[in-house]
């Protein structure tokens, strides 16, 4: 099977580019980024990079036109990307999406889209199941750009299916693991990590008592394999998380414990400090995950000890070497 991965070269790109090629199938990337998380593969005669974006109309027909199933992973991602430049987040995320989805309706390619839990905002009603209302803050606020735009692709998504396109919808619930972010920056394992590497004290944002699901890179290439290669999922969205909570004030003090570290503590900041006025944190982000573990038949392995662990170590040697 040919398999296309736009934004394929990025931290989940680069792991679910591993599964396919693992499973024996051909596997086309296109991206705009750097090749550092797909450098592994490049000598993988199954294996092609291409360096361009979904904005080339003609080149995205040609990789479509060829591919047997596509993952569109393309997109601003990163709270310091969407309040920097709410434009390029909604453009990318909207139109580019717009540009991926023509092109597999054209061909009658199957689709899944990467999607968020960002798209439920603030709803207080948790755990959240993907029929559930969404609660957003006023569109004066840069940070629920990056919600608009996954919700404007997911509605685009579902009303192609309506039009004949096999299409599912993914929405990853905080996921992590080798090859995430750089340090120091994007989601809160990196920010940590960096933290840690440099002796400084992690800091969280207020009482650090909102809460997040972490999920292990491996259990989320798991379930976003079997949400394209399994018929099942053709027309649905489907939560890929765990639903063990935990806030962000323990996920911290697990670092500093699996680090070892006796230099850094515990640093509270305002949400101001770190983000300004253009973002609003939310409080608990728990996934129901029954359609996951029914639907594609899989249940999260990979605890938040052991996990983060294998994250740590990974970072470390990469760094050291």
């Amino acid at each position: 099977m040919r398999v296309l991965i736009t934004g394929g070269a990025g931290f989940l790109g680069s792991h679910l580019s591993d599964a396919f090629i693992a499973r024996g199938d051909e596997v086309f990337v296109l991206d705009t980024g750097a090749i550092a998380k797909v450098r592994h593969l490049l000598d993988n005669p199954r294996f092609h990079y291409v360096h361009d974006s979904v904005f080339n109309l003609e080149l995205i027909d040609s990789l479509v036109s060829k591919a047997d199933l596509i993952y569109h992973l393309a997109a601003v991602v990163g709270v310091e990307h969407y309040v920097a430049d709410p434009y390029e987040t909604l453009n990318v995320n909207v139109n580019g999406t717009q540009n991926v989805l023509k092109a597999a309706y054209k061909h009658g390619r199957r689709l899944v889209f990467s999607s968020t839990s960002e798209v439920y905002g603030r709803n207080p009603r948790v755990p959240w199941k993907e029929d559930d209302d969404r609660v957003l803050g006023a569109t004066t606020i840069d940070r629920w750009c990056y919600s608009t735009s996954k919700a404007v692709g997911e509605h685009f998504c579902f009303a192609y299916h309506k039009l004949g396109l096999p299409v599912a919808v993914v929405r990853y619930f905080n996921i992590y693991g080798p090859r995430l972010d750089r340090v120091d920056v994007g989601r809160l394992f990196t920010i940590f990590m960096g933290q840690l590497l440099r002796g400084a004290d992690l800091t969280v944002i207020g009482d650090g008592q909102q809460t997040r699901c972490f999920t292990y890179v491996t259990d989320a290439v798991a379930a976003t394999v079997a949400a394209g290669i399994n018929p099942a999922a053709d027309g649905q969205a489907i939560n890929i998380g765990t639903e063990v909570e935990t806030s962000v004030l323990e996920f911290a003090n697990l670092m500093i414990e699996l680090y070892g570290s006796v230099k850094s503590k515990i640093k509270f900041v305002s949400q101001a400090e770190v983000y300004g006025h253009s973002y609003e944190d939310i409080p608990r982000r728990v996934p129901d995950n029954t359609k996951m573990r029914t639907l594609l038949g899989i249940t999260p392995k990979v605890s938040l000890r052991e996990g983060t662990a294998l994250a740590m170590d990974w970072f470390r040697r990469e760094l050291a070497g």
